[in-house]
């Protein structure tokens, strides 16, 4: 055997030890778990920096923002997320803004219609109250508004602070369960 072909054969076999090491470390079965991906766990549809408006009777009736929203179908209990926030307006007859709500975070349950706002709740309604809580559930079929959080209402001549609510949708006739601090009466 020439030198050139013995050179040749080692280069050959030293090659083939790395492709085989190469291609052995591809059927680890580890990394084709890693990769499967369960797709009932994505979401159906997602939308970026979103702004609808939503009318009754041909009448702009509320106006919807998020910068994020996704849509989930294909689990035992569809829902969709706003994971970076959402923010709904209320308009009038003449489209001047009568009520909103913020927050940082939304999830909506489509079976239940509840709506489960979380961090930095923010609402002002109708009367111009503006209520400031961590949570806040909105249950459209039973319609009502809730939360077992800390809630501080700030009305026109006093602040009004408490854990627990409970409200009609427009939040506009509310109990507070354990109220806190001073609250004028007249007599």
């Amino acid at each position: 055997m020439s030198f050139i072909s013995y050179n040749i054969k080692h280069v050959a076999i030293a090659l083939g030890a790395v492709a085989m090491c190469f291609f052995a470390s591809c059927d680890d079965k580890k990394d084709v778990e890693e990769a499967h991906v369960d797709r009932s766990k994505l979401p159906t549809m997602k939308a970026l920096n979103v702004s609808t408006l939503v009318s009754d009777s041909g009448i702009t009736r509320y106006r919807a923002t998020t910068p994020v929203w996704l849509v989930y179908t294909k689990v035992a209990s569809p829902y969709w997320s706003f994971p970076k926030g959402v923010r709904l307006e209320k308009f009038s007859t003449d489209l001047k803004t009568e009520a909103n709500i913020f927050c940082d975070k939304a999830t909506y349950t489509t079976n239940q219609k509840l709506w489960q706002l979380d961090g930095n709740v923010r609402v002002t309604n109708i009367k111009g109250e503006k209520f400031k809580t961590d949570q806040l559930f909105w249950d459209q079929q039973n319609g009502k508004v809730y939360s077992d959080k800390m809630i501080e209402i700030h009305q026109k001549d006093c602040i009004i602070k408490g854990h627990g609510f409970e409200s009609n949708e427009s939040m506009t006739q509310y109990v507070i369960r354990h109220p806190e601090g001073i609250i004028p009466v007249s007599e």
